[in-house]
Protein backbone atom coordinates (compact mmCIF):
# COMPACT_ATOMS: atom_id res chain seq x y z
CA UNK A 1 0.00 0.00 0.00
CA UNK A 2 1.31 3.36 -0.98
CA UNK A 3 -0.75 5.34 1.50
CA UNK A 4 -2.90 4.60 4.51
CA UNK A 5 -5.80 6.92 3.70
CA UNK A 6 -9.10 5.72 5.16
CA UNK A 7 -12.04 5.44 2.77
CA UNK A 8 -15.72 5.10 3.63
CA UNK A 9 -18.60 3.66 1.55
CA UNK A 10 -19.69 6.10 -1.16
CA UNK A 11 -16.45 8.11 -1.04
CA UNK A 12 -15.00 9.09 -4.42
CA UNK A 13 -11.59 7.44 -4.96
CA UNK A 14 -10.87 8.98 -8.35
CA UNK A 15 -11.85 9.28 -11.98
CA UNK A 16 -12.25 6.20 -14.17
CA UNK A 17 -9.96 7.97 -16.63
CA UNK A 18 -7.14 7.74 -14.05
CA UNK A 19 -7.96 4.49 -12.18
CA UNK A 20 -9.58 1.08 -12.57
CA UNK A 21 -11.91 -0.09 -9.78
CA UNK A 22 -10.43 -2.89 -7.67
CA UNK A 23 -11.71 -4.93 -4.73
CA UNK A 24 -13.86 -2.94 -2.35
CA UNK A 25 -14.59 -0.31 -5.01
CA UNK A 26 -16.99 0.08 -7.91
CA UNK A 27 -17.50 2.21 -10.98
CA UNK A 28 -20.40 4.67 -11.10
CA UNK A 29 -20.80 7.32 -13.82
CA UNK A 30 -17.08 7.34 -14.72
CA UNK A 31 -16.08 7.63 -11.06
CA UNK A 32 -14.42 5.00 -8.85
CA UNK A 33 -16.25 4.83 -5.50
CA UNK A 34 -15.49 3.00 -2.26
CA UNK A 35 -17.91 0.15 -1.46
CA UNK A 36 -16.59 -0.54 2.07
CA UNK A 37 -14.83 1.12 4.97
CA UNK A 38 -11.09 0.52 4.91
CA UNK A 39 -7.75 1.66 3.57
CA UNK A 40 -7.09 2.67 -0.02
CA UNK A 41 -4.69 0.51 -1.98
CA UNK A 42 -3.15 1.02 -5.40
CA UNK A 43 -1.90 -1.73 -7.69
CA UNK A 44 0.17 -0.68 -10.68
CA UNK A 45 -0.19 -2.73 -13.88
CA UNK A 46 2.75 -4.59 -15.45
CA UNK A 47 4.80 -2.37 -17.75
CA UNK A 48 3.71 -4.39 -20.82
CA UNK A 49 -0.02 -3.98 -20.05
CA UNK A 50 -1.94 -1.96 -22.68
CA UNK A 51 -3.95 -0.25 -19.91
CA UNK A 52 -1.50 1.63 -17.71
CA UNK A 53 -4.10 2.94 -15.22
CA UNK A 54 -3.43 1.80 -11.64
CA UNK A 55 -6.17 -0.18 -9.90
CA UNK A 56 -7.53 1.55 -6.79
CA UNK A 57 -9.30 -0.54 -4.18
CA UNK A 58 -10.24 -0.53 -0.54
CA UNK A 59 -8.99 -3.15 1.90
CA UNK A 60 -11.23 -3.54 4.92
CA UNK A 61 -9.74 -2.40 8.19
CA UNK A 62 -11.28 -5.45 9.82
CA UNK A 63 -11.97 -8.90 8.45
CA UNK A 64 -14.89 -8.87 6.06
CA UNK A 65 -16.47 -11.38 3.75
CA UNK A 66 -16.66 -11.31 -0.01
CA UNK A 67 -18.32 -8.42 -1.85
CA UNK A 68 -20.44 -9.06 -4.98
CA UNK A 69 -18.83 -7.72 -8.17
CA UNK A 70 -20.20 -7.64 -11.73
CA UNK A 71 -19.61 -11.12 -13.16
CA UNK A 72 -19.74 -12.83 -9.73
CA UNK A 73 -21.87 -15.94 -9.28
CA UNK A 74 -24.07 -15.60 -6.17
CA UNK A 75 -26.55 -17.62 -4.16
CA UNK A 76 -29.48 -15.59 -2.87
CA UNK A 77 -32.76 -16.08 -1.01
CA UNK A 78 -35.89 -14.60 -2.61
CA UNK A 79 -37.56 -12.19 -0.17
CA UNK A 80 -40.30 -10.61 -2.30
CA UNK A 81 -41.83 -11.23 -5.73
CA UNK A 82 -43.55 -8.40 -7.61
CA UNK A 83 -45.01 -8.17 -11.12
CA UNK A 84 -41.79 -6.94 -12.79
CA UNK A 85 -39.04 -8.01 -10.38
CA UNK A 86 -37.98 -10.17 -7.46
CA UNK A 87 -36.00 -8.94 -4.45
CA UNK A 88 -33.32 -11.19 -2.95
CA UNK A 89 -30.81 -11.24 -0.09
CA UNK A 90 -27.38 -12.36 -1.31
CA UNK A 91 -26.01 -15.13 0.93
CA UNK A 92 -22.87 -16.30 -0.91
CA UNK A 93 -20.48 -14.88 -3.47
CA UNK A 94 -18.93 -17.83 -5.30
CA UNK A 95 -18.51 -20.42 -2.55
CA UNK A 96 -17.95 -17.92 0.29
CA UNK A 97 -20.69 -16.72 2.64
CA UNK A 98 -21.13 -12.96 2.91
CA UNK A 99 -20.81 -11.27 6.30
CA UNK A 100 -22.60 -8.06 5.40
CA UNK A 101 -26.13 -7.72 4.04
CA UNK A 102 -26.30 -7.32 0.26
CA UNK A 103 -29.61 -7.12 -1.56
CA UNK A 104 -30.29 -7.84 -5.20
CA UNK A 105 -33.00 -7.42 -7.79
CA UNK A 106 -33.87 -9.84 -10.58
CA UNK A 107 -35.75 -7.81 -13.17
CA UNK A 108 -38.31 -9.43 -15.49
CA UNK A 109 -36.04 -8.97 -18.53
CA UNK A 110 -33.16 -10.77 -16.72
CA UNK A 111 -35.03 -13.99 -15.80
CA UNK A 112 -34.68 -15.86 -19.11
CA UNK A 113 -32.71 -15.40 -22.31
CA UNK A 114 -35.72 -16.07 -24.57
CA UNK A 115 -39.41 -15.04 -24.59
CA UNK A 116 -38.59 -12.22 -22.17
CA UNK A 117 -41.98 -10.56 -22.67
CA UNK A 118 -43.78 -13.76 -21.54
CA UNK A 119 -41.96 -14.07 -18.19
CA UNK A 120 -44.34 -14.19 -15.21
CA UNK A 121 -42.34 -13.38 -12.07
CA UNK A 122 -44.84 -15.25 -9.83
CA UNK A 123 -44.35 -18.41 -11.93
CA UNK A 124 -40.55 -18.05 -11.81
CA UNK A 125 -39.81 -17.41 -8.11
CA UNK A 126 -41.46 -17.58 -4.70
CA UNK A 127 -40.31 -16.03 -1.39
CA UNK A 128 -37.88 -18.40 0.35
CA UNK A 129 -36.49 -19.91 -2.88
CA UNK A 130 -32.70 -20.20 -3.12
CA UNK A 131 -31.49 -18.85 -6.47
CA UNK A 132 -28.15 -19.10 -8.29
CA UNK A 133 -27.62 -15.86 -10.23
CA UNK A 134 -25.01 -13.76 -11.98
CA UNK A 135 -24.27 -10.19 -10.85
CA UNK A 136 -24.89 -7.89 -13.84
CA UNK A 137 -24.13 -4.53 -12.22
CA UNK A 138 -24.38 -2.50 -9.07
CA UNK A 139 -27.87 -1.35 -10.07
CA UNK A 140 -28.87 1.42 -7.70
CA UNK A 141 -27.63 2.43 -4.26
CA UNK A 142 -29.75 -0.23 -2.57
CA UNK A 143 -29.27 -3.39 -4.60
CA UNK A 144 -27.34 -5.29 -7.24
CA UNK A 145 -28.95 -6.25 -10.56
CA UNK A 146 -28.86 -10.03 -10.99
CA UNK A 147 -29.59 -12.35 -13.92
CA UNK A 148 -30.86 -15.93 -14.17
CA UNK A 149 -30.87 -15.90 -17.99
CA UNK A 150 -28.61 -18.94 -18.46
CA UNK A 151 -29.50 -22.64 -18.15
CA UNK A 152 -27.34 -23.16 -15.05
CA UNK A 153 -28.94 -20.18 -13.28
CA UNK A 154 -32.28 -20.05 -11.47
CA UNK A 155 -33.93 -21.76 -8.51
CA UNK A 156 -31.67 -24.40 -6.96
CA UNK A 157 -33.74 -25.08 -3.83
CA UNK A 158 -37.38 -24.48 -2.99
CA UNK A 159 -39.68 -25.55 -0.18
CA UNK A 160 -43.23 -26.71 -0.86
CA UNK A 161 -46.26 -25.62 1.16
CA UNK A 162 -46.00 -29.01 2.92
CA UNK A 163 -42.50 -28.09 4.12
CA UNK A 164 -40.56 -30.53 1.92
CA UNK A 165 -37.62 -29.69 -0.34
CA UNK A 166 -38.98 -29.74 -3.86
CA UNK A 167 -37.47 -31.81 -6.68
CA UNK A 168 -36.87 -30.23 -10.12
CA UNK A 169 -38.65 -32.15 -12.89
CA UNK A 170 -38.24 -29.74 -15.82
CA UNK A 171 -36.86 -26.29 -16.71
CA UNK A 172 -40.09 -24.71 -15.45
CA UNK A 173 -41.49 -27.02 -12.75
CA UNK A 174 -40.65 -28.49 -9.37
CA UNK A 175 -42.59 -31.17 -7.48
CA UNK A 176 -43.23 -31.76 -3.78
CA UNK A 177 -42.08 -35.31 -2.90
CA UNK A 178 -44.72 -35.57 -0.13
CA UNK A 179 -47.88 -34.35 -1.88
CA UNK A 180 -46.89 -34.68 -5.55
CA UNK A 181 -48.03 -31.07 -6.09
CA UNK A 182 -46.33 -29.25 -8.99
CA UNK A 183 -45.20 -25.64 -8.80
CA UNK A 184 -43.77 -23.39 -11.51
CA UNK A 185 -40.22 -22.06 -11.16
CA UNK A 186 -37.30 -20.86 -13.32
CA UNK A 187 -35.27 -23.97 -12.49
CA UNK A 188 -31.45 -24.02 -12.66
CA UNK A 189 -29.90 -26.86 -14.63
CA UNK A 190 -28.24 -29.27 -12.21
CA UNK A 191 -24.71 -30.35 -13.13
CA UNK A 192 -24.61 -34.13 -13.03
Amino acid sequence: MEDQLLATPGEVLGSALQYKAGKGAYLYKRTVISAITGFRSFIHPPSDSPDQRPTVGVTGHKAHGPVPQPGSMVLARVTKVMARMASVDIMCVGFKAVREKFTGTIRQQDVRATEIDKVDMHLSFRPGDIVRALVLSLGDARSYYLSTAKNELGVVSAESSAGATMVPISWTEMQCPLTGQMEHRKVAKVNA
